[in-house]
């Protein structure tokens, strides 16, 4: 199935990055894209799929602007390459999980693939990063805790993890085993994730995790509700648990890092990190430009010619308007309400609203710069449905 194989590069795309095992840096979106593109060769789309099909029609115009404003000696291919493919991943994933029916087992089978690469990532981050009391000093995000990788990227894989993982753990119910191996790999993720000092993909797992618990809980029966209460009240108590830990290890500067406050304690002006004045400067450039926007990959340019600062806002939201102007506007249109639309007629998916908030919250802070949230927001199309039972074969009896 091409959504497991493409499920299975998105969790690891991260740990592939990080271990050298990529052959490109962008391979983790290139793979996406190639399974799915397989997929849609050999069951093609939905006749409801016409909205993300112009969803990628408003991609091209700025690549056209981009051709003529970059600078000289930028490199046009992978400038353009490097801004589109998350976005372009996100399309050709839509395109191939709009309305496809699949079953709750399947579903299953899809969290499983995503998730067990992430888990083998925090396995390599256990043995293979140094002790978390030797290498913090202070509160900023920590390359040395997050394997030696982007820790915005690291933080935001894990949280990932984390959710797949409740996940696991409140709808496969039935097996203690199961469930223990479950609470320690949470433990696991959460801690690796809470050290890597970059706040981002553990609130968004908490919000997510929290928004399908609460979904999943109005749809169940009373007495499956009472289980769950219990196991809500257990995933709090380890995430507790986790997060002491990790207090414990950082010398409290974990608290400080949440609490928005530098090492000696004082509260920093900008919880954002600088990344206000960023998005900012992009939403200045709509402004300036709102008809065709800047160009693709165009925005850092235009930054550091503007205000002198070459760094990147990480922000796809702001990106999209600044460098496709109202064609960004229409884009983002598509992806905020079409989804809504859909699930109107589509109840099965219990996932959708936080696949939906994940790749929300994500692109608001990490933008597209892996594959996973355009390939997590797809997910939201899928028609889940109950698996279909096989009525029995009645024979007539031969009397001899």
């Amino acid at each position: 199935m091409a959504l497991l194989a493409a499920g299975y590069i998105t969790g690891g795309e991260v740990f592939f990055r990080m271990t050298g095992a990529s052959f490109a840096y962008e391979a983790g979106k290139y793979g996406v894209i190639f399974f799915i593109l397989l997929g849609l060769f050999l069951s093609g789309t939905s006749r409801k799929s016409g909205p993300y099909w112009l969803y990628l029609l408003f991609l091209i115009p700025a690549i056209v602007i981009s051709s003529i404003t970059l600078d000289y000696d930028t490199d046009f291919r992978k400038a353009v390459i490097f801004n589109l493919s998350g976005p372009f991943c996100l399309g050709i994933t839509a395109l191939y999980c709009i309305d496809r029916k699949i079953t709750y087992k399947q579903l299953q089978d899809l969290c499983w693939s995503i998730l067990m690469p992430i888990v083998a990532m925090g396995v390599y981050l256990y043995f293979y990063t140094p002790d978390t009391r030797e290498v913090i000093s202070g509160t900023g995000s920590n390359f040395a805790t997050s394997g030696g990788f982007g820790p915005n990227q690291v933080s935001t894989a894990l949280g990932l993890g984390i959710f797949f993982v409740i996940v696991q753990i409140v709808t496969q119910t039935k097996s203690v085993t199961i469930n223990l191996l479950n609470l320690g790999l949470l433990s696991l993720l959460g801690y690796r994730a809470i050290v890597t000092f970059s706040r981002g993909g553990v609130i968004t797992a908490i919000i997510i995790s929290a928004v399908f618990i609460f979904i999943y809980f109005r749809g169940v029966s009373t007495k499956t509700k009472s289980r769950l209460t219990i196991i809500s009240f257990v995933i709090v108590i380890i995430a507790s648990v986790t997060w002491v830990l990790s207090s414990t290890r950082t010398g409290g500067l974990i608290d400080k890092r949440y609490a928005n406050k530098d090492a000696a304690g004082r509260i920093k002006e900008d919880v954002s990190t600088g990344r206000s004045v960023l998005i900012n400067s992009e939403l200045e450039a709509f402004y300036a430009h709102p008809v065709a926007g800047v160009g693709v990959g165009k925005i850092k340019e235009y930054r550091k010619e503007q205000t002198g600062i070459s760094a990147a806002s990480h922000n796809e939201m702001s990106r999209l308007l600044s460098e496709h102007g109202i064609a960004g506007i229409f884009a983002l249109l598509i992806l905020l309400i079409y989804p809504l639309l859909f699930r109107f007629k589509h109840r099965g998916n219990y996932l959708f609203y936080s696949v939906f908030a994940f790749w929300f919250l994500t692109i608001n802070h990490s933008s597209m710069r892996i594959a996973a949230p355009g390939f997590i927001y797809a997910l939201c199309l899928l028609n889940v449905v109950n698996e279909k039972k096989k009525n029995p074969v009645h024979r007539k009896r031969i009397n001899a």
